[in-house]
Formats: C-alpha cells, sequence, structure tokens
C-alpha cells in the first residue's frame, strides 16, 4: 500500500470546518500523509483555499471570490457551516496551507477555476520550501490541467473525472480508450475518480497497464476503500482520513 494512499479531502472536514487551516493541520497531526484543497483566485489576485466560487455555504455571507478582495474575504467565519466552536475560522491563502505541510506531507490542489490562475499559482508553488513529490494538482478542466503541466511538469497531475456520478456505466466505459488517450496527449500523469460502480478491478487494470495512476474520491466506507486498495487503486480521498486508517488497519489485523 502507497505511502499516501489515503488523503484528507478538504482536510478532516468531518472533525472540522473544511479546507481552513485548522482541519488541515488537523490531518497532519494525526499523521495522516496526503491532505487534498481547493483554491480559488481572488480580485486582487491572491489565492484562497475555498472550494465554492462565493461563501455563502461556508459562512452564512455571500461574497463571490473573482469578485472579492482578500481583505473582505478574511472577515468572514469560515466555520459557520460546521457545528461546534468554529467562530474564529478564516479562509486560508495558499501561502499559509503551504507552510503547514510537514517534511513527510503532500498537498493535492484541486483548480476550481481557469488558467488564469496559473502563473500565480506557479509562482507561489516556487517560493514554498517544498520538493516536487510534495504537490500534486488535480482538475477537471483537463486543458487547464495540461497548461499547468507545460508549466508545472514535476508535479503530478490527475484529471479528475465523474464518470459514472451522471453517466450511465456502459457509455463510460466505451469511452475508457478515449479518456487514456487523451491523459496521454495532454502528458497527464493519471485520474481521479469518482467512486461509482464503474471503479472496478477491470476498469482500474486499464488505466494501470497504460501506466496511469488512478485515485478515488470520495470514500467514506472502509469496505469500499479496501476494496479499492485491493483492486489497484493509488489515492483514495475520504471526509475521514484519520478514522479511515484506523478502520483499515483493524481489517489488515483481522
Amino acid at each position: 500500500m502507497a505511502e499516501n494512499i489515503i488523503i484528507a479531502h478538504r482536510g478532516e472536514s468531518y472533525n472540522a470546518p473544511e479546507n481552513t487551516l485548522t482541519a488541515i493541520i488537523m490531518a497532519w497531526e494525526r499523521n495522516i500523509q496526503a491532505v487534498e484543497i481547493d483554491i480559488q483566485l481572488t480580485k486582487d489576485n491572491q489565492i484562497v483555499v475555498i472550494h465554492d466560487k462565493d461563501t455563502l455555504r461556508i459562512s452564512g455571507k455571500k461574497k463571490i471570490i473573482k469578485k472579492s478582495l482578500l481583505k473582505e474575504l478574511k472577515l468572514l467565519n469560515a466555520g459557520f457551516h460546521k457545528e461546534g466552536i468554529w467562530d474564529h475560522e478564516s479562509i486560508p491563502t495558499l501561502s499559509e496551507v503551504l507552510n503547514t505541510i510537514p517534511d513527510d506531507g503532500k498537498l493535492i490542489i484541486e483548480i476550481k477555476i481557469d488558467d488564469s490562475i496559473l502563473p500565480i499559482l506557479a509562482h507561489e508553488l516556487s517560493q514554498a520550501n517544498l520538493s516536487p513529490t510534495q504537490i500534486e494538482l488535480i482538475a477537471f478542466n483537463a486543458i487547464t490541467l495540461s497548461k499547468a503541466k507545460q508549466l508545472m511538469p514535476a508535479y503530478k497531475m490527475l484529471w479528475l473525472l465523474e464518470l459514472d456520478y451522471w453517466w450511465p456505466w456502459w457509455l463510460v466505459w466505451i469511452n475508457t480508450k478515449r479518456i487514456i488517450n487523451k491523459v496521454k496527449m495532454l502528458k497527464l500523469d493519471g485520474v481521479d475518480v469518482w467512486a461509482g460502480k464503474l471503479l472496478n478491478k477491470s476498469f482500474i487494470s486499464v488505466f494501470k497497464e497504460a501506466g496511469l495512476y488512478v485515485y478515488a474520491w470520495t470514500v467514506n466506507e472502509p469496505e469500499k476503500a479496501r476494496s479499492l486498495i485491493e483492486n489497484g487503486v493509488d489515492g483514495i480521498t475520504t471526509d475521514k482520513a484519520g478514522w479511515m486508517i484506523e478502520q483499515l488497519r483493524i481489517t489488515d489485523y483481522k
């Protein structure tokens, strides 16, 4: 099993507010070696860590990220959406998150907007005291990811796919070779796939045989995670990373 097989989705988002420094640091403190975050770009060209295009869901107040200044976003309570005492959580910048990464930690960054963010992202990552193996990039937009690969070739990049989240499994299966061809044409390193019915041993094997990595999102059931690992998946994103690792460890000793 790869050391970074379990990935904390937006940090330890089951226990703490997603994409906050508290959730991210909680993951590192629990010895989770990979954390996934989402990034957007503010009006003043600052990279912030947030999933949505606006702040309504997480803060209760609506500010559109690309139309807001960083100082405005910093005033919001990013823990509003989570039960518990999180009133002092703020939306972090990417640079703040990069500073939390331990020597053996890996940050997986989902690019949530178009390629306008890439030069700024490349600069911030170049300023961080991290090895290329500590950063991975993912995105649903394959063209944006391809441009990122051209600009930052040292980082592993995986194309996010919903597959049978929306489409019938048989239709997606027919297009598997097309997906592989596109990944290779764009010089990407693999795929990060919704953990639906299609993500079985046969599907995973086809990608692995093509020399591509396969990650899965978002898996919160230990039985499903164990099955995916046995079928050869390289990484599993989960909202309950610390708990998931413990559950898989218990299973290993049975």
